[in-house]
């Protein structure tokens, strides 16, 4: 493997040196909901929130950090000049730095990290490199925002270092992989995920909006939480397209344990009417498309798209913003973990849904 641990204390040096560097050349690119710090270190917060940087030679180290209050480790993914080279984990307590092993001859090298793990799990802060920057340029690109739920968020998607039946939730992530960021590389727009495991719109996968937020509660929070001493959302993405895909979890019947009630269709419509209207008063010119679910079928499966159709109805008189456009997956036997879509399956409907996304941002 090609990323060891070195002593802490040369990494103490290492971050001091770096963030004087980093202070000077402000060379790096940050996408998703991050927490910008001082001396251009970074909180990675959402499902494939990344930090990108050049630099030239065969030397790169990068220091990172698990930062949360359960005290758990969490997981990245690196891709070093446009190869995806494997997940990391960053285990909790101080932070560590990560030399990475360069073989190739190219005079400018690339490296991204990606954080695997969504916010649900704690945070990543990226505290720095050793690397000798080189300049990074941010190209104009269409934007892709996706809210959604652990579907969404490439939860329980990837057994490949952990098994299923071992290890914890957070072990199977990787949102690198997940339908987004997947559909959004292929068609070359940039994305930022807005996805909460077990999140609906008017309930949660196992509670009826009495202990937990849903997303029109945690969205307005940079960290996606109800936690007041976190920062707001700024909304300064603002996305050419927004996707949402809420609705698995309205329709879950839970653990079958916890008290649940029957499906509320008046209420899932009115808080998804609310919450598009919300975003547009920060997202003025963006197009909504609103998608049903692969894991909800058979008389949800058409509940749920009346749902949509009644949520697009609720438009048609609007002129001010563009028609939402409604997208429906194909239902699909998910083959991952806890009965999630694996990586297989995320790419299935990153292929499906790519071509509809991409031609909306062609006609924009």
């Amino acid at each position: 493997m090609f990323l060891k641990k070195i002593p802490l204390l040369i990494l103490f040096l290492l971050i001091g040196v770096v963030s004087t560097s980093q202070n000077k050349n402000n060379n790096f690119l940050y996408e998703g909901r991050v927490d910008k710090l001082q001396d251009n270190n970074v909180i990675l917060i959402g499902t494939a929130s990344s930090v990108s940087f050049n630099f030239t030679g065969n030397t790169c180290s990068v220091s990172l950090q698990s930062v949360d209050h359960y005290e758990h480790h969490n997981y990245v993914a690196l891709v070093l000049d446009g190869k995806y080279m494997g997940k990391l984990r960053i285990e909790k307590g101080q932070a560590q730095s990560f030399p990475i092993t360069i073989t190739s001859n190219k005079k400018v090298h690339n490296l991204t990290i990606y954080k695997n793990t969504e916010a649900q799990s704690g945070n990543i802060l990226f505290a720095g490199t050793t690397a000798k920057l080189a300049p990074i340029a941010s190209r104009k690109k269409k934007k892709i925002e996706f809210i959604g739920d652990s579907i969404t968020c490439g939860a329980a998607s990837d057994d490949s270092d952990v098994p299923c039946d071992k290890g914890e939730y957070f072990d199977h992530h990787n949102g690198y992989y997940a339908y987004g960021p997947v559909l959004s590389r292929a068609i070359g727009a940039a994305y930022l995920m807005s996805s909460v495991s077990g999140i609906g719109m008017y309930r949660n996968w196992n509670d009826e909006n009495k202990e937990e937020g849903i997303m029109p509660d945690l969205y307005g929070n940079l960290y996606l939480t109800k936690d007041p001493s976190k920062p707001k959302y700024d909304f300064a993405f603002q996305p050419d397209i927004i996707s949402i895909a809420l609705g698995t979890n309205d329709f879950s019947g839970g653990d079958g344990k916890k008290e649940r009630l029957p499906f509320n269709a008046q209420k899932y419509i009115s808080n998804y009417i609310d919450f598009i209207k919300m975003l547009y008063t920060h997202n003025p010119k963006t197009q909504i498309v609103i998608t049903n679910s692969p894991m909800v079928g058979g008389e949800k499966g058409v509940l749920f798209e009346d749902c949509l159709n009644k949520i697009k109805d609720a438009f048609k008189e609007d002129k001010t913003h563009k028609p939402i456009v409604i997208f429906k997956f194909k239902p699909m036997t998910p083959k991952g973990c806890l009965g999630h879509p694996d990586v297989a399956d995320q790419k299935v409907m990153a292929d499906a849904y790519a071509p509809v996304l991409k031609k909306l941002l062609n006609e924009k």
